[in-house]
């Protein structure tokens, strides 16, 4: 999986006063769990673009200024409820011998005949939950529908592999088509009804978040 770096400065102190003017700096607060003590530090708000502006997964290293660094995953995100801007990051450290679980974004591959035929594309999983350790997480799940016809449905027991552990039972829908005069109820975040044209779409996901 690809990684991000974010340099930051450790935090001498974490109290109000303290983080007020830190985000007054245009910095943000974070905090890395799952060491041995939690590490407070503080990183340029603009650092944060690509990790959190993305539909795509990323692990983390963190280089702070007195020479440490971690390997992380983003586990939590504070946004101003008005301005949006980024007010509190939670990080988690990974370790090369404990599995991690993360939200990856699934990428559709191919034309469906089924959609050429006049069927409509469901997305009922945009992302999955996945388990494995760190080197083994991968920057997306590609899914070829080139043979998804109307009717028909790719689950997630189609996709096991031995890398990694799909978080989802093996009849979860990910995908499907079904004829245009089918009505889609009560659809949620995430379940939505594609278009009818026939090229599969990318994936678009929110930013990772570990699972413990």
């Amino acid at each position: 999986m690809k990684s991000i770096t974010i340099k930051g400065s450790q935090r001498e102190s974490v109290g109000k006063a303290s983080t007020k003017a830190l985000r007054n700096a245009g910095k943000v607060p974070c905090v890395l769990y799952g060491g041995e003590a939690p590490v407070h530090f503080s990183s340029e708000e603009l650092s944060f673009k690509n990790l959190v502006y993305t539909p795509n997964a990323h692990t983390v290293l963190i280089e702070l200024e007195n020479g440490e660094s971690y390997q992380a995953v983003l586990q939590d995100i504070q946004f101003h409820p008005v301005t949006d801007r980024i007010l509190h990051i939670d990080f988690f450290q990974l370790f090369k011998d404990k599995p991690i679980t993360m939200n990856i974004p699934v990428r559709l591959e191919g034309n469906s005949p089924g959609v050429r035929n006049g069927g409509r594309l469901l997305r009922r999983k945009r992302k999955l939950a996945i388990k494995a350790l760190p080197d083994l997480l991968p920057d997306e799940i590609v899914i070829d529908i080139s043979k998804l016809r109307i009717g028909g449905t790719i689950s997630v027991d189609s996709l096991r592999v031995d890398d990694y552990t799909i978080m989802h039972p093996d009849n979860q829908a990910i995908v499907q088509v079904k004829t245009s005069r089918t009505a889609v109820a009560d659809a949620d975040d995430d379940e939505d009804e594609e278009g009818e044209a026939p090229a599969a779409e990318g994936a678009e996901a929110p930013a990772a978040a570990a699972e413990e």
